[in-house]
This record gives C-alpha cells, structure tokens and sequence, in this order.
C-alpha cells in the first residue's frame, strides 16, 4: 500500500505541479488569477484527440500545444492585459473563458466520454506495485518539464526578469525590466505548462468537457498553499496536495469522492491558520 501510495503520488505530483507552476507564473507576473487556466489542459487533451485522427503522436501534441498557446496569448492580448486593473472583472472573464472551452469541447466532441490511446501500453511492477507504463512515461515526462521549466527561471536571463517581476513589480522595473513583455512571457510559458500537462493526462484518463473543473481547485489550493506568487511554493503544495489525494483514495473507503474535498479542506485550512501560505509575504511585511 505505501509503494502504491508513492508511485501515484509521484505520478499526480509531477501533472499538479505542471498546472500549479503556470498558475503561479501567471498570477506571479501578470497579476492574473487565471480560472481558465485548466481549461487550457482541457483543451490540449481534446486537441491532441482531434489531431491524433490526422497524423503521428509527436507532431499531434506539439500542433496541440502551439494552439493552446496561441489561444492563451490572444486572449490575454484582447481580454485580460487591458482588464487586469479589475480584478473582479478579470476573474469574471476569465471563468467566461473558461466556460466557453467548455462547451465549444461540448459542441464539437459531445458529451461522450473520449480517449486518447498509450503511448507505451502494458504495466511494470514497482516495489511490488503494478504500475501501467504509460504513468511512468507521464511522470519522466514532467519532470523533465519542470527540470526545464526550472532551469530556464534559474539559469537565463529572461528567466530572471521573470522572476524579479514575479517577487517585487517596483523594484523590478526600477531595475529596467519591462513588465508588459514579462507579463506575455508568463502568460505564454503558464499556459505552455498547462497544455503539456494536458498531453500528459490524455492518454491515461477519459476526456469530458468538465475534467477542468477538479484540477481547478487542486491548483487553486496549490497556490495558497504554497503562498500567491511563491513558484517554489506552488510546486510544493502541488506534491503535498497529490500525496494527500493519493493517501485519502487508497486508505478511505469511498476516497475516490473525497479527492476534491481535501483539496478544499487543506485549502480553507490554510486561510484559516496561515492566510500568506507557506513561502508568501505576510500580510504585516506588506503592510
């Protein structure tokens, strides 16, 4: 039970901490709590099914990508950097957004269920744990996005710009950074972190027009959790909130209904008794 506990944590961590990266990068830089930002996950899923019907896996999920990409930075050149002063009417447009994905999946697919099928078909056996290879590819598969993703915040200089604006604006452009460009590259590289989660996800879980919805709340609790605009916080509650999804299924009975729940649970836990999350300011430095 522990082995199993392990694996699938590490497998759900890597897809959480993925979606919680872009979201903290968004809300970070552009000062954007972005509810559409699983529906963009969404959308790499259905993309990848609709181009698997035309041609080869590789070329499939990188046309997936670009178009989600694409979609997100229109929408933020239209919509949201001329909004993102109002905050309530960002979150309004953005769940607008979100909602029309949604049914535009519902127009085009319906609503039956979809799959995508496995790259690597058949199960291993891990500490005595039968694993199916496809987790295994999902798992190498992000962490080598977020080695990436990591490296390029860390190790370049736009990455760095990046971060400078994610963790102090002012300061950030007293020092020359120009916050309308890192603001499109946050978007750009979030939602980028969001479809090849949704590449990830496809071929192990069955497509429906609602399945941004439960990853919304994780990553929204991931985020608090962690502390708004911390990027090495949200990946850590990301893989606190896997494990804890993990260990609800497998030790309560009846756990696969409580999964959201302790999502939301550790999520008004945290506002409750530390309202800044782990790695955010406190609300008394702001002041």
């Amino acid at each position: 039970m522990l082995a199993a506990i392990l694996v699938n944590g590490l497998v759900l961590s890597g897809i959480y901490g993925m979606l919680a990266l872009g979201f903290a990068l968004t809300y970070g830089v552009a000062r954007i709590l972005n509810l559409a930002h699983t529906a963009f996950y969404m959308a790499a899923a259905y993309a990848l099914f609709f181009f698997l019907g035309l041609m080869g896996f590789a070329p499939a999920a990188l046309l997936s990508a670009l178009l989600v990409l694409g979609l997100a930075l229109l929408a933020y050149w239209f919509f949201l950097e001329p909004l993102k002063e109002y905050e309530a009417t960002v979150l309004i447009v953005t769940i607008a957004l979100a909602l029309l994905l949604q049914e535009v999946a519902l127009l085009l697919f319906g609503g039956h269920f979809r799959s995508v099928p496995a790259l690597l078909p058949g199960f291993v056996e891990i500490l005595g744990v039968r694993v199916a290879q496809q987790a295994l590819l999902a798992l190498l598969f992000a962490g080598g996005v977020l080695l990436l993703a990591w490296a390029f915040l860390k190790g370049t200089r736009l990455g760095l710009s990046i971060r400078a604006a994610a963790q102090d604006q002012e300061a950030a452009e007293l020092l020359g950074i120009s916050l309308s460009r890192a603001g499109y590259w946050a978007v750009g590289l979030g939602a980028l972190l969001a479809a090849l989660a949704g590449l990830a996800v496809a071929p192990m879980a069955t497509l429906e027009p609602h399945m941004w919805m439960p990853p919304l709340l994780v990553v929204l609790a991931a985020v608090v959790l962690g502390g708004l605009g911390s990027l090495p916080g949200a990946l850590l509650g990301a893989l606190v909130l896997a494990f804890a999804e993990v260990t609800v299924v497998n030790l309560v009975p009846g756990g696969a209904f409580l999964r959201t729940a302790v999502a939301l649970l550790i999520l008004v836990l945290v506002l409750v008794l530390r309202p800044e999350g782990l790695f955010g300011a406190s609300f008394a430095e702001e002041r």
